[in-house]
């Protein structure tokens, strides 16, 4: 164990997340009638960083489980150039720990005067972002003093699967989102998966997973660039073999990430090509086999990230400090 303030934090997540599902259950199911009834044609996610990839998660769980189109927004079309999306019909989700940047305030003040019904999740419940939405769901993981997000990050998916089991009423879903907090401590106590030894002398490498997998990837490729200073790029184990498999030859590094859900048998496949054509593969999977596939993913991350901050000590980087990043950033 280290003693950084990333991994403090991140140990954390299920006592933290256990409060939320807790104190959020009224807010939820409040929530859960107001989406059935008002129907939404499509979900717009608006977020920055990892808030970003929170909303590519959302994406793959809400058609998935509700069936309803959801894509990510780019806040700068209202910020930048200043124009208003037809989003009459539209469910609209802000995601921001702060809930004080330009560019997703004004893309919030655009969903809201467009006609969508709009939500927060936020974990910063004074923000200006409060007055501008209909629904605030309010993330409860504390004051994260980390620049590298991981409480409020597991905190946002948590906080995304309650509301969708809240909105589809699917039992099933409800049972699995009362069973996260278990299933991450878990992973807190499960063996490292990533180590300094598996990706030693790495400076390029490639994260790989399918569906909810690949949701995580990309917020795994960014931990790793952010305190590790490893380059690292997610892809779609699908899309990686439409062009850029052929980075393989150069005896590429990939990260795997296993999830045992649905898109298990393909992505296999997929990792078995990249295998034989000579890669250098580094294995994450979901630390029990007793986990409901949409909440394995966050089991798996609550692994990664303690795993995470110990691979960049030993290369000699102070996960705390990454070098020109600050915890807010603020962007028009």
């Amino acid at each position: 164990m280290t003693n950084t303030i990333m991994e403090q934090e991140a140990r954390t997540a299920p006592q933290k997340i256990a409060a939320q599902l807790e104190a959020n259950v009224d807010i939820m199911q409040q929530l859960g009638e107001k989406l059935r009834a008002f129907n939404p044609r499509f979900v717009m996610m608006v977020g920055r960083g990892s808030s970003d990839h929170a909303g590519v998660f959302a994406k793959y769980l809400f058609e998935i489980e509700t069936g309803v189109p959801t894509f990510a927004a780019a806040p700068s079309v209202a910020s930048v150039y200043g124009k208003t999306l037809k989003l009459d019909g539209a469910l609209v989700i802000v995601i921001s720990q702060s809930g004080r940047s330009p560019d997703i305030l004004a893309q919030a003040r655009m969903a809201k005067n467009a006609g969508a019904f709009c939500v927060a999740l936020v974990n910063d419940e004074t923000a200006p972002i409060k007055d501008i939405v209909d629904v605030v769901v309010p993330l409860r993981a504390g004051e994260e003093k980390a620049v590298a997000a991981t409480k409020s990050y597991l905190a946002t998916l948590s906080a995304i699967l309650h509301l969708a089991a809240a909105w589809t009423q699917n039992e099933s879903l409800a049972k699995a989102v009362r069973s996260l907090p278990q299933a991450l401590q878990t992973a807190v106590d499960a063996e490292p998966q990533l180590t300094a030894e598996s990706v030693a002398d790495v400076k390029n490498l490639v994260v790989l997973g399918r569906g909810l997998g690949y949701a995580v990837s990309k917020e795994i490729a960014l931990k790793l660039k952010e305190v590790c200073s490893i380059h690292a790029e997610a892809f779609s184990s699908a899309e990686f073999l439409h062009g850029p498999v052929t980075l393989v030859e150069k005896k590429l590094t990939i990260v795997d990430v296993c999830i045992g859900d649905e898109s298990y048998a393909s992505h296999i496949e997929q990792i078995e090509n990249v295998s034989q054509r000579g890669a250098d593969l580094v294995h994450l999977n979901q630390t029990s086999t007793d986990i409901h596939p949409r909440v394995a993913p966050l089991a798996l991350l609550q692994r990664f990230y303690i795993d995470v901050a110990a691979v960049a000590i030993a290369r000699g980087i102070d996960p705390d400090q990454p070098a020109g990043l600050k915890k807010v950033t603020q962007t028009l």
